[in-house]
């Protein structure tokens, strides 16, 4: 696997799955088929359930996947079905060509600053609001409209090598700005765009 395609989040790595979909076709992909297992609704928690069958030189293999409005961020949930496929796709492909370490896109797409780090202790909720309003009175920004983080330009950076493979415009031509300028909002709302023509 390139090590473009790693990837290291809290301490653990993980593979994108475009660097799945890449290391699979160089190794004699012959097909990826997929079936829709389950439908959201509010019967079932707005849960999509999906299964890849993924054939290659080497035999057949299957992955199922998921994805809900509680595990993906919230630019992915207008595309939990997509997102529960490309979680199939991806665990199918890694058993394919035996990678062992989960894709980025199998984890729950929780922003990295809301994830409290292991052994910190959350301040309570009551005590963390005046320092919140002080910051508003100051003028802070909110969190959208702060920079990208560095995953979502990892993600976003490994989504447009496969674009522009695809015959889209550079990523610069379609944004009117380089990737660093954008705001986590904006690199958002591409990453959600992308990764369905990806998907």
């Amino acid at each position: 696997m390139r090590e473009e395609y790693m990837i290291e989040r809290g301490g653990r790595r993980f593979v994108l799955y475009a660097g799945l979909l890449d290391e699979a076709h160089a190794r004699g992909l012959r097909s990826i088929e997929t079936e829709l297992l389950q439908v959201p609704g509010s019967d079932n928690g707005e849960v999509a359930i999906a299964k890849a069958v993924v054939r290659t030189e080497e035999g057949k293999f299957s992955g199922i996947g998921d994805a809900s409005p509680g595990n993906v961020g919230r630019a992915i949930i207008p595309h939990i079905i997509r997102m529960a496929e490309t979680r199939a796709k991806a665990r199918a492909l890694r058993d394919a060509i035996n990678i062992g370490v989960a894709a980025l896109e199998e984890i729950g797409d929780e922003p990295e600053e809301a994830a409290p780090a292991r052994g910190r202790v959350e301040q309570p909720r009551a005590q963390a609001q005046p320092r919140e309003q002080a910051g508003e009175s100051r003028g802070e920004l909110p969190k959208e409209a702060l920079p990208a983080t560095r995953k979502q330009l990892n993600y976003l950076e490994a989504l447009i090598a496969d674009a522009v493979e695809d015959g889209l415009p550079k990523f610069e031509e379609m944004v009117g700005k380089p990737i660093l300028e954008l705001t986590r909002a904006e690199a958002s709302e591409w990453i959600a765009r992308l990764s369905g023509k990806a998907a």
